[in-house]
């Protein structure tokens, strides 16, 4: 089985990453990248969202929505996943040249290879979850089937 590992932006397959600098589109609001808009949503109904949407990066846009002194959605374990599917529907529909890369995987296993996380990624050493990684590949599996 082949086995695709990504991480960096700057490296093989780096556009699999939700800091990728391809803006996505939803609800007729246009987010600077997956993140922005994933780390938006933990905030809906709140000014955060707005604010989040203007992070100048990724990174920025990622640690605010990591702050814990800022109103949390209470159901936001429950939606996660879903908020992802979403931003990555978006992301590889909305970019032709992205849909290709990931179709263009074939059945290979995709992971998100860091030790910085162990929900979204493998928590780089196999044994985190790489939720990123499964819902990539359940993209790859639903788009292959409606081209």
């Amino acid at each position: 089985m082949k086995l695709i590992l990504f991480y960096a932006t700057d490296k093989p397959y780096g556009e699999f990453s939700n800091f990728s600098r391809h803006p996505i589109e939803l609800d007729g609001v246009v987010w600077p990248t997956s993140e922005h808009y994933f780390q938006a949503q933990k905030f809906v109904g709140t000014t955060f969202v707005d604010d989040m949407r203007a992070q100048p990066t990724p990174m920025l846009a990622a640690q605010m929505g990591r702050r814990r002194d800022l109103p949390l959605r209470p159901d936001w374990n429950d939606v996660k996943d879903d908020v992802m599917r979403v931003a990555l529907r978006a992301k590889f529909t909305q970019h032709a040249d992205l849909r290709a890369l990931l179709l263009g995987t074939g059945g290979a296993d995709i992971v998100e290879h860091t030790a910085n996380d162990a929900y979204w990624a493998d928590g780089g050493d196999g044994t985190g979850r790489n939720r990123l990684g499964e819902l990539l590949m359940e993209l790859r599996e639903q788009l292959g089937e409606n081209p």
